[in-house]
């Protein structure tokens, strides 16, 4: 199959839109995951998929585990502690890790991960085995707290015009 077909399906698989948290030591950091998935059920299990080029990527090896946040898909931003708006897409795609936290509120998970509290859900794992099957590592990590913040409609790639769809 020619990369092209397979880029074009791929397109077609629709995947959630997620904030990972992460943490080692003192330092933190987030970024915007879709190749997300659930695997197990007993225990609870969570597969995310990482370039190792991205500073989480780091931070997820050295500090054992991650939080995984369910994005609404109504909002496209988070509630930041004076009430006005900051775009979710511009605070976890951007380059300093400290700046995507500044001025939202969160807490330090059982983790050590940030868990960010204006979204749908969340779920924190602690990393059980690490996979490099291809360009992408995938940590597999045992949800091991978790909570749903309200009713909303989760935001996925479907709504979404981002990388990993093939669009600009």
């Amino acid at each position: 199959m020619q990369e092209k077909e397979w880029a074009r399906l791929l397109k077609q698989v629709p995947l959630g839109i997620y904030i990972l948290t992460v943490s080692a030591g003192e330092r933190i950091n987030g970024m915007i995951a879709s190749w997300v998935t659930p695997v197990s059920h007993y225990p609870p299990l969570l597969v995310v998929a990482v370039h190792p080029d991205r500073y989480c990527h780091e931070l997820v090896e050295q500090g054992g585990g991650f939080c995984l946040h369910v994005l609404d898909r109504n909002g496209f931003c988070l509630h930041v502690l004076d009430r006005k708006q900051a775009p979710l897409m511009d605070r976890f795609k951007g380059p300093d890790p400290s700046a995507k936290f500044h001025g939202i509120s969160w807490r330090v998970g059982k983790t050590g991960s940030p868990v960010i509290d204006d979204c749908l859900a969340f779920a924190e794992c602690e990393v059980r085995r690490t996979l490099r099957p291809g360009n992408h590592t995938l940590f597999l990590g045992e949800i091991v707290a978790s909570g749903v913040h309200g009713g909303g409609t989760p935001l996925c790639t479907l709504d979404y015009a981002g990388v990993y769809t093939g669009k600009a």
